[in-house]
Parts: C-alpha cells; sequence; structure tokens
C-alpha cells in the first residue's frame, strides 16, 4: 500500500468563534443516522489561532473525521495522521491511525466510531499530522445536534486564517515563513515566494488571513480512502 500525493482540499475547547452549540439531543435521536458531532478544531502553537468549526454526519469512523478535518483545515492529506484521546470506557490513552505503518498498540480509524470515544461535549482528543514538521490540533466535542433537513454533511460552520503551506517546518518554520513573506526586504522573502510558486499546493500568493467557510469542498471518506491505500 502507497500512501498517494493529492490536491484534495478541502484537545481544547473551541477558540472564540467555536462555542456555538454545548447541546446534547435527546435519545431515541441520538442514534447516530440522527445526529451530526460538532466539532471545535484549533491548531496549537498558531497566534492569532487557526480554527475551524465542522459538523460531521453521527456515525463517521476516525477515517472520515480525519478527511473532514484535512479538508476543513487546507492540508494536502500526503503525510500520517493520528488520534490521541482518552476510552471513556476504561479511562486508558489509546491512539487511533492508519491502518497500515502502525504497530499493535494503534486502533485502525477505520474501524472505530467516532460516537464510541465522544460522548460529552467537552470531550476532547488532539489530531496530529505530518510527524515530521509535527502539526498538533485541539479537537472539542461542542455537541450533538439533530441533522438539519436538506443539509449535506460534513459542513464547515466557521473558521478564522489560512492554513500552514505543507512542509513548511511546524510552527517554527511557519511562523519564519511569515515572517520573511510579510518583507520584502527580509534576506528569505525572494526564496519564501519562489518555493510558493513551485509548490504542489496552490498557495501563491498566501494571504495568512484568507479563509471563508462556504469555500470548503469535503472529499467523499470512500473515495480518499481508496485513492490512499492503492495497490
Amino acid at each position: 500500500m502507497t500512501i498517494s500525493k493529492r490536491r484534495s482540499r478541502g484537545a481544547a475547547r473551541a477558540r472564540p468563534g467555536a462555542d456555538s452549540a454545548s447541546t446534547v439531543v435527546d435519545l431515541p435521536y441520538r442514534e447516530p443516522a440522527h445526529v451530526v458531532y460538532r466539532f471545535g478544531l484549533h491548531l496549537r502553537g498558531t497566534d492569532p489561532p487557526i480554527w475551524r468549526l465542522i459538523d460531521v454526519p453521527g456515525e463517521y469512523r476516525f477515517w472520515d473525521l480525519h478527511v473532514a478535518i484535512q479538508d476543513a483545515m487546507g492540508w494536502l492529506d500526503y503525510h500520517l495522521h493520528e488520534f490521541s484521546i482518552t476510552a471513556p470506557d476504561s479511562g486508558m490513552p489509546v491512539t487511533i491511525g492508519m491502518a497500515d505503518g502502525y504497530g499493535d498498540d494503534v486502533l485502525p480509524d477505520s474501524e472505530c466510531a467516532v460516537a464510541d470515544y465522544f460522548r460529552s461535549p467537552g470531550d476532547t482528543a488532539t489530531y496530529v499530522y505530518d510527524f515530521g514538521d509535527g502539526w498538533q490540533h485541539e479537537l472539542a466535542l461542542s455537541g450533538v445536534l439533530p441533522r438539519e433537513p436538506g443539509v449535506r454533511y460534513p459542513v464547515c460552520r466557521a473558521g478564522e486564517r489560512a492554513c500552514p503551506p505543507e512542509d513548511c517546518g511546524g510552527v517554527g518554520g511557519f511562523r519564519r515563513f511569515l515572517d520573511a513573506l510579510a518583507d520584502p526586504d527580509h534576506k528569505e522573502h525572494d526564496d519564501m515566494v519562489t518555493w510558493l510558486i513551485g509548490h504542489v499546493g496552490p498557495y501563491h500568493p498566501y494571504d495568512p488571513e484568507d479563509f471563508d467557510p462556504a469555500a470548503i469542498a469535503f472529499d467523499d471518506p470512500q473515495e480518499r480512502w481508496l485513492r490512499a491505500f492503492e495497490d
């Protein structure tokens, strides 16, 4: 199996603007087919913060949630990822990740239901993307809500600021990148612009304040799986 490079666009409490719902619907309507899970997502180490608020179907598994996070943030999904979360029944920390390339202590994200681990508003997890750059996202359940008729989920409800470019060197590299890009007289300014132009991602011109929730297009998790794990 190989992880293919793609251009798909697409924990603490949620950041400002991402705490609009802390609701749990009553049974029996909390069955996965009738509800959506609202998550606040914050990229650690970013100041001002890069954050998103997303609604995902209640029947999602962690692989599906991974795809929604990637698309809402703006990552290109060509690095490894994992979730770190406390199992609600045992109280023990668990790691949930991709089915290929992990040891026996990592649970496959394609088999783990989100609803089995996120039970109440305020439940949190850490989502790590790209073990080299080490992007850590704080993921918090904001609410369990009834589905809205006619709405196609997942949906990005809110957010602020552009995702960092892939492979920019983690939080520290991203800060240096922004400093160089903002100053035409910076010794690395021209190199950064050239790097952006040649990047596999659509990053040029890069505006760190640019984000429009309505522009987010979510990929089908099953289609992403087939593209990611090719024979």
